[in-house]
Order: structure tokens, then sequence, then C-alpha cells
């Protein structure tokens, strides 16, 4: 067997550019695990942090200021270059920002299609999740990055 050399956080910030939606799991009021998508905007100059814009009435929203452990999955479809698709899961501390000097940090203009006023959006936040612990597998490697 080869051996294949750790990957680090900048390896994972590279592969995650090309990977858009992320599945957000949050722990539900009944305790289940509920899961939704949400696109990273190609936020991802990742330092173990991931930004998402949501409306404050979400459930996402009320499940994370109920508890804020998150995970955060994402599959790169490396598999259509000819390379093997790649698997991401993350877990962390999610926090609910209501700032808008941190939306203007975050946003890009293709959210004008989900949030038509910009950062005035009524209800708009902006969740910022810092990962304690990344997994990831591609195939020929896994590991685990703690940033």
């Amino acid at each position: 067997m080869t051996e294949t050399k750790q990957k680090t956080l900048a390896d994972l910030a590279e592969i995650m550019r090309d990977i858009d939606f992320t599945m957000l799991s949050t722990k539900s009021a009944d305790g289940g695990i509920a899961a939704r998508p949400m696109s990273n905007n190609r936020d991802v100059d990742y330092d173990g942090d991931s930004w998402f814009f949501s409306f404050d009435d979400t459930l996402a929203v009320h499940d994370i200021a109920r508890d804020a452990n998150v995970g955060l999955t994402l599959h790169g479809n490396k598999g259509l270059l000819g390379k093997p698709p790649v698997f991401i899961a993350a877990e962390g501390k999610a926090e609910i920002i209501r700032d808008k000097a941190a939306f203007a940090e975050h946003w890009v203009k293709d959210l004008e299609r989900w949030f038509e006023q910009g950062i005035d959006t009524p209800g708009l936040v902006l969740i910022k999740v810092h990962a304690d612990r990344v997994h990831y597998w591609d195939g020929e490697d896994q590991g685990e990055v703690r940033p």
C-alpha cells in the first residue's frame, strides 16, 4: 500500500472551494438530527470557519439557538475529472450573527437570489460554524484535521 501525506487545512480549503453546497446538521427540538443544504458561497479561505446566510425564523437557526453543536458534510464530484470523489465531514459549534458589517464581509452578489434586499433583508442572519474536527475521505486517503 502506498503511503499518502496527511492533508492540511489548506489542502481541504482548496477542495472545498469547488463544493458549493454543504449539508448543515443540527439537533432538532425532539432530539432528532435535522439536515438541510446550505451554500457556502465559495467563502472558503478555510481556517476552520464556515459561513452561511439564512433567515432568523428558520428551524436551523432555532435548533442552533437551543444547541450550538452542529455537523457539516460536503461531497465533491471530482470523480468526473478522473479522480475519486471526496467527502468531508466537520463537527463544531455554530453561532448566529446579526451584524451587518459581518454580512457585508461575507456577501456575494449571487445571494440576492434568496435575499432580495441584500444585507438589508429583514430577518437576515449569518451562521458561523467553527469546526473542531474535520474528517476527509477521497477514495485513496482519509484522515482528520483539527483547526
